[in-house]
């Protein structure tokens, strides 16, 4: 038991957990209202609207700095990954998405009626805006900031 107790009081890691499951939930109502539809297998999507990945670290980075402060190791650790991973976010993985969509498009007009149609189904959303990415960071900082009130640590 008592580890358990442990487990759901280290406030950096269920921030960050929290910070990424509220994220992923919050892609159910996010695709319902872009047009998408509701869908709950958009939980299970990578990109879209919030970032996940941003707020996962985040939360991580915002729980660190409260528990530890913005003078530490674990807060300095944290704040790099996030800017390592909200770069990535809607950098790299925005652009692989933006290629896969071009490539899709190309394969398909080149392929078109031909009997040896090749699978042109490349994965096209896998990055986020810079504005998705924005959205995650908040809701992360806001995560991190809630389940610190809760535990006491605020």
């Amino acid at each position: 038991m008592e580890q358990v107790k442990a487990f759901f009081g280290n406030y950096l890691l269920i921030s960050a957990v929290l910070g990424w499951l509220i994220a992923q939930f919050m892609k159910i109502f996010t695709g319902a209202f872009s047009g998408k539809g509701f869908n709950i297998l958009h939980m299970f999507s990578n990109g879209g609207m919030p970032s996940s990945h941003s707020s996962t670290v985040l939360a991580l980075t915002t729980a660190s700095a409260v528990q530890y402060g913005v003078g530490s190791a674990a807060f300095a650790i944290s704040a790099i990954l996030s800017m390592i991973v909200m770069n990535d976010a809607f950098g790299v993985r925005y652009e692989t998405g933006e290629q896969a969509k071009i490539l899709n498009r190309i394969t398909k007009e080149l392929f078109s009626g031909k009997t040896e149609d090749i699978n042109t189904g490349l994965k096209e959303l896998v990055g986020h805006t810079p504005f998705q990415v924005l959205v995650g960071a908040l809701v992360g900082i806001v995560t991190a900031l809630l389940y610190g009130w809760v535990l006491g640590v605020l």
